[in-house]
């Protein structure tokens, strides 16, 4: 039996953190960042059925085309996605009343749509990045028990063409779901290898007023290669959701809305419009 300090649910039986209860929840989940982003979302569905929010964690359950879809905001970073993910597996495949693991697990599909930032110049601002791989600089995953679903191999060049420091802690690589990747795959979007940062300014090579580790990184990440494979873009939250997901057999797939250029310097006119060019484009293929 699970103890009530290590899976907490509030008085009314929902739980800890998201305030939700198992019926609340589709078994097709979309993540957004933003709180506000969820009703960007949910504008488009033909019905809402419940609606949710505790802190940043604001959640949304409707039907789009026949099809019951959950949408969540995670809020930044991967500290907020090992509490969203475990929350969530806890939902479906935990007994609240017995506080034991189901004998019949429940795989969930996960599909984050986000922005980021392009670190190559040849993935142009208001393109779209479907992440096949993801490398997690921010060392959370490392809490859990991974060499059977890490790519060492990818890990161990990243750490070599990077003279990367393992104070920091070793980088972790992750494959997305390949039946995910395969619904969501077409020629409208590309393929990429995203990099999850731990923090938005020093960890992605921002200098305000305090010295860096490594001015470099940003510059030694843009010239990576591992048989071709090449880091495509930078943000907070895809590597901790592939990690996660993985370990508690869910499916996951990262769609990548490129709103700036690190490579060039620009940075898109209308972020909304490819936002919303997003979203749509994954509903559609949710609902197919």
């Amino acid at each position: 039996m699970i103890q009530a300090s290590e899976l907490i649910l509030n008085p009314d039986g929902s739980i800890y953190h998201l305030n939700l209860k198992p019926e609340h929840i589709a078994e097709d989940i979309i993540f957004v960042g933003d709180q506000d982003r969820v009703e960007k979302v949910t504008a488009l569905f033909d019905s809402i059925e419940f609606t949710t929010q505790k802190r940043e964690f604001k959640t949304q359950t409707g039907s789009y085309k026949g099809k019951r879809i959950t949408v969540i905001s995670t809020g930044i970073g991967p500290d907020n996605i090992d509490i969203v993910l475990n929350e969530l597996d806890a939902l479906v495949n935990i007994d609240f009343a017995t506080r034991k693991v189901k004998e019949k697990l429940t795989s969930l599909n996960i599909i984050r749509i986000g922005t980021s930032g392009s670190l190559q110049a040849n993935i142009p601002v208001d393109s779209i990045v479907m992440s096949q791989y993801a490398i997690g600089l921010d060392n959370m995953l490392r809490s859990y028990c991974i060499d059977e679903i890490s790519n060492t191999e990818i890990e161990n060049a990243f750490i070599e063409q990077t003279s990367w420091d393992l104070k920091k802690g070793k980088p972790y690589v992750i494959a997305s779901s390949e039946t995910l990747a395969h619904r969501f795959y077409s020629v409208e979007i590309q393929k990429g290898f995203t990099a999850t940062a731990g923090g938005f300014y020093g960890p992605q090579g921002r200098v305000l007023r305090l010295n860096i580790q490594d001015p470099n990184l940003n510059q030694k990440m843009d010239q990576f290669d591992f048989n071709g494979i090449q880091i495509t873009n930078l943000e907070m939250e895809t590597a901790a959701i592939y990690g996660l997901s993985a370990l508690l057999g869910h499916k996951a797939i990262s769609l990548n809305a490129i709103i700036a250029n690190r490579a060039d310097g620009t940075f898109s006119n209308d972020s909304y419009k490819t936002i919303d060019k997003l979203i749509g484009y994954t509903l559609q293929k949710l609902s197919q």
